[in-house]
């Protein structure tokens, strides 16, 4: 399954693209700021950087009356610093001037409320904090007019088995849960169970979404904008974040794009989605070249997620070259570390032949199912891409799907080089498979790549046109009507 997903051909790397191009040499940890002075707003800035970028973390508190939106305003004091691409809020920079503009999910700050919000910037001879912040115009100098409580009542946890006494406190304290009828609201906490997916409930269920495209190109693609689309339009359940290791992604700067993707978990959550974490090995094809980066970024997003319910860890995107006991050597590795931190969360294992059961290797489910990861709650990839992989490949789905807990966690309506002519004969009768077998999937891609794989034309992101029928392209209008079809999640 030779799935070429990288940087598009003849795609120029823009503002959020850049990031990947800055970033360079080790992370040095900037001091801690708190801005402080009139009532209104406290705020922490904390930053790591590298040779001509940085990352800038913002925790904002709101001392004053409630708010239903705000504008958080600074200044650099390096004229060379720049905002390249932010998350959770929409920036705007003029001279050394910034401005973050609240989205609509997190407008709304009542008295001692907090919000964080982030960005990647680059600077040309210093990296000096910011300074002056203010709140809708107020400095946040950080004295309060009413008392500010001094505790903060600890995060319920997922299940008995993880108490605020024993897992690791998140660095960013999650968001208020969902309530109501959002795929999160209903089916909560999930677990497997058999060969399914299942609920708070106990009830087999099966998930549909998609999955953005590498977040160190298409960063502008995911926003509290487009995630409303794919929400409240699309109707989707699930959010994939796709952080390639390699290719301009994790390994050049950890510590951002562990922050960014944390931001795209909080962005999911908010809107009543699930979201797999997906550390995007492609190239070198063995996971366990990955193997300390996988310990490494796993104990940090587990740790960091343990307490929410929305968080699914897939822990090798397509595995190449590389037998399936070597997958399986690198699984059992990597599952504890995350299970020392989140002992509830499903964990999705790649298989081999880039996640093709071993097909694509000329082998089949067989090797899985007489030699499984030692582990529990876990489920096994497959890919597909439809023009490319037909009735052979369906056939072998279908028999694994009754011995072994499967989730599509990426497929393309097209070939497996992401381009030429949309299947809809094949990717039909792939969902009319899945869908029989409560087989969860996430589409490739939520993107305006310039590839027929992408579900928005190129331009679309840039435009910020998430609902207009006219930004789809042919895949993603395709998508759209099949993933927004009701779900049927069993309750009772």
């Amino acid at each position: 399954m030779s799935l070429l997903k990288r940087l598009p051909r003849g795609r120029t790397l823009g503002v959020a693209g850049a990031v990947g191009a800055l970033v360079a040499g080790g992370l040095i940890l900037a001091p801690m700021v708190n801005a402080s002075a009139a009532a209104g707003c406290r705020v922490t800035y904390t930053a790591n950087q590298w040779p001509g970028g940085f990352t800038g973390s913002i925790a904002v508190t709101n001392l004053g009356d409630p708010v239903s939106s705000w504008t958080l305003g600074w200044t650099f004091p390096d004229a060379g610093q720049k905002v390249v691409q932010g998350w959770s809020a929409t920036f705007a920079q003029s001279g050394s001037a910034v401005t973050a503009k609240s989205l609509d999910y997190n407008g709304s700050l009542a008295t001692n409320a907090s919000t964080s919000i982030g960005f990647n910037g680059s600077w040309t001879s210093a990296n000096p904090s910011p300074s002056a912040f203010t709140l809708n115009g107020v400095t946040c100098t950080g004295s309060v007019s009413t008392p500010t409580p001094t505790t903060q009542s600890p995060t319920p946890s997922k299940s008995p088995s993880t108490s605020p006494s024993t897992s690791p406190t998140p660095t960013k304290s999650p968001s208020t849960p969902p309530q109501g009828t959002t795929p999160l609201a209903i089916n909560g906490q999930l677990h497997v169970c058999g060969v399914n997916l299942c609920n708070q409930y106990n009830k087999a269920i099966q998930l549909r979404g998609m999955s953005t495209h590498g977040i160190q190109w298409f960063a502008s693609c995911v926003n509290g904008s487009s995630l409303d689309a794919l929400a409240n339009d699309w109707k989707a359940d699930l959010l994939r974040i796709a952080m390639y290791v390699q290719e301009q992604g994790y390994e050049t700067n950890p510590s951002g794009f562990t922050a960014q993707v944390n931001n795209y978990v909080d962005l999911a959550e908010a809107r009543g989605m699930y979201a797999i974490i997906d550390f995007h090995t492609l190239t070198p094809g063995d996971p366990n070249y990955n193997l300390d980066r996988a310990k490494t970024f796993f104990a940090s997003v587990a740790q960091r997620n343990a307490n929410k319910k929305n968080v699914i860890y897939e822990i090798a995107n397509e595995p190449n070259g590389v037998s399936w006991q070597g997958i399986k050597s690198y699984a059992e590795q990597v599952i504890p570390v995350i299970r020392a931190a989140d002992p509830d969360a499903i964990v999705i294992v790649g298989t081999r032949g880039w996640s093709s059961l071993g097909v694509s290797d000329g082998s089949s489910e067989q090797e899985i199912v007489s030699n499984p990861v030692n582990a529990t709650n876990i489920m096994y990839t497959f890919h597909f891409y439809a023009a490319s992989h037909k009735d052979n490949y369906r056939t072998v789905v279908a028999r694994a799907a009754r011995t072994l807990p499967l989730f599509v966690t990426e497929f393309g309506t097209v070939s497996a080089t992401g381009g030429g002519a949309l299947d809809l004969s094949s990717t039909t009768a792939w969902l009319d498979l899945l869908d029989q077998n409560k087989i969860s999937y996430a589409n490739w891609t939520y993107s305006d790549a310039n590839e027929s794989s992408a579900a928005f034309k190129p331009g679309t992101c840039a435009a910020g046109s998430y609902t207009n029928a006219n930004s789809l392209s042919e895949s993603g209008t395709y998508l759209r009507n099949r993933v927004r079809t009701a779900d049927n999640f069993p309750t009772g």
